[in-house]
């Protein structure tokens, strides 16, 4: 039976609706467990509790405190998710996630000097996301041939890919030598936030309008990313101007990373083994994995960071080493699928 426009649709929104069903699941799962776990009656009178405004007893603070950093989990790793699809199509590259071009490095430069010479808690989300974007207007001024091109991509790629490598040298170069120079009394805080880590992360609006806004416009473009995706080299003769979309791919990734490192830190795998996986799952078609991959690596951290606030519970790891320890086997599984295919 062939595959019509309907079917297509209908699969579409089944793994949609599956998703989000999933990334509810995930948010009331991380609500329930920790070092004092709740039922499910305890929540749900929790939550009556919070609507009416109070907060007095032991299951609504506790709620109040994991719902917000559920949410917090959540959009930080559809940011992520949603980073590595919009990189991986920009570069043609399937190794690429949002770190690839040096973006977090720079973020992680901004970070660890307010965290080391000035130790203001508000100013090291402002410092991250300012990092961020300087490296991203940086690698903008270097590779502009690149990205004002509507020529071949086989060379453009690769030449960003290395620019943002070096640059990504130096921020690391910087960042050795503020941990070498660091007071004892500093240097712990400034390796977890390197290593990611969700427990100072506090609900803010701006991540969600960034995730939204970007994920529309992405949705929107989601055919442009398929043919750029596969055809680059022959996408200006199907009317798609591939220079401004790879500008757009470019400046959208770089918000996202920035809105992702700026909060939680570098938490590294999501934003390359999630869309991997939503790919591998479900196919290449972007109008489908775009949606897919954000609400999966929304699910995927928010289950993460749940791990790491219960394996040692009452102690607490950096998320950023659950996602290593889950994505380094599932990567190398998905690499050996991708050789066996």
């Amino acid at each position: 039976m062939p595959i019509t426009p309907n079917h297509s649709a209908r699969r579409a929104s089944r793994i949609l609706m599956l998703l989000a069903l999933s990334a509810l699941a995930s948010l009331l799962f991380a609500c329930l467990i920790g070092s004092v776990s709740l039922s499910v009656a305890e929540l749900f009178y929790a939550l009556l509790d919070l609507l009416q405004g109070q907060s007095t007893s032991l299951a609504a603070t506790l709620l109040e405190l994991r719902l917000g950093r559920a949410l917090s989990g959540f959009v930080t790793g559809a940011t992520l998710a949603l980073a590595g699809v919009m990189m991986q199509a920009l570069l043609r590259n399937p190794l690429a996630d949002p770190y690839v071009l040096g973006i977090s490095g720079g973020a992680s430069v901004g970070a660890l000097a307010s965290i080391l010479f000035f130790g203001a808690a508000w100013m090291v989300d402002l410092s991250a996301f300012t990092g961020a974007i300087g490296v991203a207007i940086l690698l903008f001024a270097l590779a502009y041939r690149d990205f004002r091109g509507s020529g071949s991509s086989e060379g453009s790629a690769p030449l960003l890919l290395l620019t943002g490598v070096i640059v990504a040298a130096g921020c690391g170069a910087i960042v050795t030598l503020m941990l070498s120079i660091a007071p004892d009394s500093r240097l712990r805080g400034m390796v977890f936030w390197m290593i990611g880590d969700l427990s100072n992360t506090q609900s803010r609006y701006l991540p969600w309008l960034i995730l939204l806004g970007v994920g529309a416009f992405a949705i929107r473009r989601a055919r442009a990313i398929n043919v750029a995706a596969m055809h680059a080299d022959n996408a200006s003769t199907l009317g798609i101007n591939i220079g401004r979309l790879r500008q757009s791919l470019f400046f959208c990734a770089a918000v996202l990373t920035a809105s992702a490192v700026s909060g939680a830190g570098s938490i590294g795998f999501v934003g390359l083994i999630i869309p991997h996986a939503c790919r591998f799952a479900w196919g290449a078609d972007h109008r489908l994995l775009i949606p897919a991959a954000t609400l999966a690596g929304g699910s995927f951290l928010v289950l993460a960071d749940a791990l790491a606030r219960t394996i040692v519970a009452p102690q607490q790891l950096p998320v950023g080493v659950i996602t290593a320890i889950i994505g380094v086997p599932i990567f190398l599984l998905q690499l050996h699928q991708l050789r066996r295919g």
